[in-house]
């Protein structure tokens, strides 16, 4: 029993470090074009640039070099984006050098974890491997099941603070009971040629569905169980702002959580009726009409193109250093800091 109080122990950390959500969660997959120069004109900063495609941990790595450093690694990435050789980025070679980098990220992380998975090395994972590799070692402990494990959770977090206002049995994000399931439902709508193992392409798209298009009905489907805490089927406006925002009784809302009311019901609820569908959920996270690599490259031509020609050359690229290796299209600290030959 006591390696089954060292992982509750365990679990109860992570429930309690994470207990109190307050700041606001990006669900968008696709950001809305505006944001960005929004961002620039507000902050006068490429900070938006930074965060939104990079991440922040990721982006602190670049403060590690000197000016002279970047310029330097810069130029040699732009050697690299100018496909055709001819001294000009256009918007085009930007927009295709920022997929394959999104695309390079999305595939190194699989790779990263795959041996964690592919328990017996066939270079497949099936489904029975997975499970035994992230729930094999609770759902063996003595027997338990998975609801059992959730209640000595539950029963830690009491003896803790007789009152946990935030964690009670409708609190799903630590239920192994029901992301078991649904970690088999995304498995089995990966795998395509149905036969319970997944090659790396299906693994990738398990792991990263926004990245596919045969997942996406799952990113709203799981999206959808996320925010939905009554179980009827839609986000209401409560919901939706809870999800963001954990209210503290008797506190006011913030400005920008007045805001996302007025989001909910000028563009969340088309169809005006104080919820939101599936069908609105998908618009509001996966905005068909916006490429975001598409506006990354013209926001990052716009603001360098000096002569106004809507390309950039060298030159107007190392005039704006700052902006650009801060953006998606050298990702930062790893394509300035290592040499990416297969690029």
């Amino acid at each position: 029993m006591e390696v089954l109080s060292f992982v509750c122990a365990a679990l109860l950390c992570t429930v309690l470090v994470h207990g109190k959500p307050t700041l606001r969660k990006e669900r968008v997959i696709n950001k809305d074009p505006e944001l960005s120069r929004k961002a620039y004109e507000d902050n006068n900063s490429f900070q938006y640039d930074h965060d939104a495609f990079l991440g922040k941990e990721e982006a602190k790595t670049f403060d590690q070099l000197s000016p002279e450093e970047s310029k330097d690694k810069l130029g040699k990435i732009v050697d690299r984006i100018d496909s055709n050789v001819d001294g000009y980025i256009t918007t085009a070679e930007l927009k295709s050098w920022i997929k394959r980098v999104q695309k390079r990220y999305v595939y190194e992380n699989v790779a990263k974890v795959w041996t964690d998975y592919d328990l017996n090395k066939d270079n497949k994972i099936s489904w029975e491997e997975y499970k035994q590799a992230t729930y094999g070692y609770y759902l063996g402990m003595y027997a338990m099941s998975l609801f059992d494990i959730q209640y000595s959770i539950q029963v830690a977090i009491h003896k803790c603070d007789p009152n946990p206002e935030e964690f009670d049995e409708s609190t799903d994000q630590f239920s192994f009971k029901k992301m078991l399931p649904r970690d088999e439902r995304r498995f089995k709508t990966a795998d395509l040629n149905g036969d319970l193992a997944a090659d790396r392409e299906e693994f990738t798209s398990f792991l990263h569905p926004e990245e596919f298009d045969h997942m996406r009905d799952t990113v709203v489907l799981e999206t959808l169980e996320d925010i939905d805490k009554n179980g009827d089927g839609h986000v209401d406006e409560d919901e939706y702002i809870t999800d963001m925002f954990a209210h503290e009784e008797g506190g006011p809302e913030p400005d920008w959580v007045k805001t996302e009311r007025e989001q909910f019901s000028d563009f969340r609820d088309l169809n005006k009726d104080g919820k939101m569908d599936m069908e609105e959920i998908r618009h509001w996270i996966m905005p068909q009409d916006y490429d975001h690599a598409q506006a990354e490259a013209r926001h990052l031509v716009y603001e360098s193109d000096q002569d106004k020609d809507e390309m950039l050359t060298k030159e107007e690229i190392l005039e704006n250093w700052n902006m650009f290796v801060g953006s998606q299209a050298t990702n930062y600290g790893e394509d300035l800091t290592k040499n990416h030959d297969e690029l």
